[in-house]
């Protein structure tokens, strides 16, 4: 069978979740040190591990199928390649920042304005759509020490937590986009290695639901029954069985751990005792 060649980032955080979803998808790879490529043994794949400004050149011309990259990269450098699934992590921002001790009243403060960054595309593209004039300073590597040293007046880059900027004495002030890791395709692929990303994407989906998701049971007094069914109707509706102990009843469920605390509140509220919470592996629909 044909294999299915996907690329992720050589090094770092993306790296390490990228891989992670795999094995989270029952991929195992046989990923050695220094490695430029390896081998899934269980499942049609090919990693290739890349620099990530390289990738979607490699995707347009067809040397990968699929890539796992973040979005903020997708913006600046491949509009058109498309993107099949968010995958929900290495989620961060990218920001305009000013030294901390800057007043800033809005966009409009950047008119003229030296700005450092990696992602010129995306900045000018920002400053145009809101009519403002500024001038580009591209750098690669630690943007963050341009105001410092008097090579810009402002930055735009990656912001996660913001510990980098504080560091730096700078402060956010503006979000550019939002963005976390994605799958996204090659323009063209065979029929073989579309039911191969098929396949892929059916096991991905089926790790999100489950990152998403938490197992609830609890015990519930009979005449509380619908009450509590109401607060959480589950997949298609929740298990409920008789317990040893005539007038109870053991719920059984899926809630979205998003909502999971004030979910909880209500069911104790409404009656429930003796609630456990369970992690959930796969959550195949």
């Amino acid at each position: 069978m044909e294999k299915f060649k996907i690329a992720i980032q050589k090094s770092g955080r993306l790296n390490e979740d990228s891989l992670q979803i795999l094995k989270d998808c029952g991929i195992s790879i046989d990923n050695g040190k220094d490695q430029l490529k390896a081998d899934a043994r269980n499942f049609p794949l090919e990693v290739l591990y890349l620099r990530n400004g390289d990738i979607p050149q490699y995707l347009r011309d067809g040397v990968v199928d699929a890539a796992i990259i973040g979005e903020n990269l997708l913006f600046e450098k491949a509009k058109d390649l498309v993107v099949v699934e968010k995958l929900g992590f290495s989620k961060c921002r990218v920001s305009m920042a000013i030294p901390k001790d800057s007043e800033y009243r809005s966009i409009k403060d950047f008119e003229g304005k030296k700005i450092a960054t990696s992602y010129p595309n995306t900045v000018m593209e920002f400053l145009q759509s809101r009519g403002v004039n500024a001038e580009l300073h591209i750098i690669n590597g630690s943007v963050e020490i341009a105001p410092n040293i008097g090579l810009a007046d402002a930055i735009c880059d990656i912001v996660s937590s913001g510990s980098t900027l504080f560091k730096n004495n700078l402060k956010e002030v503006d979000v550019i986009l939002k963005s976390e890791a994605v799958l996204t395709i090659a323009p063209s692929l065979s029929e073989e290695k579309k039911a191969i990303l098929e396949k892929l994407q059916f096991r991905i989906k089926s790790v999100l639901r489950a990152r998403e998701s938490r197992y609830v049971l609890l015990n519930a007094p009979n005449e509380k029954l619908e009450q509590i069914i109401s607060i959480v109707p589950g997949m298609k509706s929740p298990t409920v069985l008789p317990l040893a102990e005539e007038g109870w009843s053991s719920i059984h469920t899926v809630i979205n751990k998003d909502t999971f605390w004030e979910v909880i509140d209500e069911l104790k509220e409404a009656g429930a005792e003796g609630i456990l919470v369970c992690p959930i592996e796969k959550m195949v629909l």
